[in-house]
């Protein structure tokens, strides 16, 4: 049997979508599955009573990156675009949630295309395009949809949805094959819903930690609903 397809939904922003998706990327490498990258927005699910959407806006931190992404998920050139936006996703997370530096700006973006040797003009090209805001809200509406409330989540053959896994740090090698295992044992079980860790205070002071350069790097206070 081939790799596993899996639909990767993410936003650039979310800490522990991050550590999601370095593990899938491991269990990639590994040939377990094969991974096609998904938009969605926190800014917008999480939006405040009065507050513009983040597409009303010239850059909304999150969501202007999306578009950047959607732009680069067209391809470019001779390069595929699922790759870009791996690539593309690979570099200002690592920016932002392990180095504490910040991404979410048109210049930072123009940066990392840079740094991909991708030409830096694509970001205005994706703010001038109307239609990256259309993508990006097609993939976000489309989870929010089919109930999905917050980032990550995988979509597997079946269909189903599955938010999570959530790890902090992401695990590697066998350790990732071995959750993968616990992803398809779940999958294979059809009315298997939730599994959930209660979070000691040793294990709160080990998420902070981890995601220290998140918490630094960040302009903006973060919001998390409680899940349905």
């Amino acid at each position: 049997m081939g790799p596993t397809p899996i639909e990767f939904f993410f936003d650039i922003m979310c800490p522990y979508a991050y550590q999601t998706s370095k593990w899938i990327r491991d269990i990639r490498d590994q040939g377990r599955v094969d991974v096609t990258w998904r938009f969605f927005s926190l800014e917008e699910i999480n939006l405040e009573p009065g507050k513009r959407h983040p597409w009303e806006r010239p850059w909304s931190f999150g969501f202007g990156m999306l578009r950047v992404a959607a732009l680069l998920r067209r391809g470019v050139g001779e390069h595929d675009g699922n790759d870009l936006v791996d690539r593309y996703y690979s570099v200002a997370g690592r920016w932002l949630h392990e180095e504490g530096r910040k991404p979410h700006s048109p210049e930072a973006s123009q940066e990392i295309l840079a740094s991909l040797d991708l030409d830096p003009g694509l970001v205005v090209e994706a703010i001038d395009d109307p239609t990256t805001i259309d993508e990006v809200r097609s993939d976000h509406d489309s989870l929010v949809a089919a109930g999905g409330f917050g980032v990550p989540v995988l979509v597997v053959p079946s269909g189903r949805m599955w938010f999570g896994p959530v790890v902090a740090p992401a695990p590697e090698g066998a350790a990732a094959a071995a959750l993968w295992s616990i992803v398809e044992a779940a999958e294979s079980t059809e009315h298997f819903y939730e599994l959930k860790r209660v979070k000691s205070p040793e294990d709160l002071r080990h998420i902070g930690e981890t995601f220290r350069p998140y918490l630094e790097g960040r302009d903006w206070i973060s919001v998390e609903r409680p899940a349905p």
